[in-house]
């Protein structure tokens, strides 16, 4: 292709963000011409619950990019305003929006996702946390033709990415935001060469990352030690791993599974000391590193048992 590609933009956390910067840091050099933004309607947020902009409609007023947030595309309106952009490709990362028939056709080259997953496995909202909740010891990103099923266009690239031990939910979804804009401008480089090959996905292969919710993070000390412990690291830092003791909560930002089997209850406090807070599982112990009391700031095991030492005396009891 001679001409650049004129792109409408869609996303609205710092995934997506980190996507856009690439894309418009490779610029014209590219032939890259993002037109317009889409991006969730501002919302209220923080203690004031003032209005607050997406990263991406910052990061697209900053460079004079037009910005448009409908709250869906269920206006006839909304549909026409971006079909007369005459776009070529429109590329969607984490934009929280389903998109219609209408829109998917609107361009030229119809549109293209970012998915923090290596498809068909783990379609769905939450692909970064499901993974490691579940053991994965690899993820990735691939890049997708979008149509109206749920994730579940054909694949036009991946870029794939190891799920360390010690990853949590931040640091994956950092690893994979950076990733997301290095194999979308190797999906572009594709696409203006004409070498992008598109894959079916194997429906069979699939698994559902449905959305967090806050209540999923209340542990339960029945489970084994690698699960709870796996939790802590999907959750921060959000919805953050959580446990009662007595009518208080106390949160959970750092944690490993230990081998030691006590006999006691799950959710007993078998052992305490600097190197961590030691918990009874199903299977296995539990050690705590990191924790927030109610209304303090997160802390490290000795300034925890400086200051809040009687919350989980030895023998203590936490909710299952």
């Amino acid at each position: 292709m001679s001409s650049a590609l004129r792109i409408i933009f869609a996303g609205t956390p710092d995934f997506a963000a980190s996507s856009l910067e690439a894309l418009l840091e490779a610029g014209s050099e590219h032939g890259y011409e993002v037109i317009a933004v889409y991006t969730q309607p501002d919302r209220p947020a923080g203690r004031g619950r003032k209005l607050q902009a997406s990263p991406v409609k910052n990061l697209a007023l900053a460079q004079n990019i037009p910005v448009y947030q409908p709250e869906n595309f269920s206006h006839p309106a909304d549909v026409e305003s971006l079909q007369k952009l005459d776009a070529d490709l429109m590329i969607v990362a984490a934009y929280g929006l389903l998109l219609p028939a209408a829109i998917l056709d609107a361009p030229r080259l119809g549109c293209m996702n970012i998915h923090a997953s290596l498809l068909p496995r783990w379609r769905g909202a939450a692909p970064i946390q499901r993974a490691i909740l579940a053991g994965d010891k690899e993820t990735g990103i691939t890049i997708m033709q979008m149509n109206e099923g749920l994730d579940t266009g054909d694949m036009l690239l991946k870029r794939r990415c190891p799920i360390e031990d010690n990853d949590t939910g931040g640091s994956l979804h950092d690893k994979l935001a950076e990733l997301g804009g290095q194999a979308l401008l190797a999906a572009l480089d594709k696409l203006q060469r004409g070498k992008l090959q598109p894959e079916p996905q194997d429906d069979s292969q699939s698994s559902y990352a449905r959305k967090l919710s806050k209540q999923e993070a209340l542990l339960d000390w029945r489970a084994d030690a690698p699960t709870l412990a796996r939790q802590v690291r999907a959750f921060n830092p959000w919805p953050v791993a959580q446990t009662r003791v007595g009518d208080q909560i106390l949160r959970i930002w750092a944690a490993q599974a230990r081998d030691e089997n006590s006999g006691t209850e799950p959710g007993t406090v078998v052992a305490s000391s600097k190197a961590g807070i030691d918990i009874a599982c199903g299977d296995g112990q539990l050690r705590l590193q990191q924790l927030q009391p109610a209304g303090k700031k997160a802390m490290d095991v000795p300034a925890f048992l400086n200051g809040y030492a009687e919350l989980l005396p030895v023998g203590a009891r936490l909710s299952t």
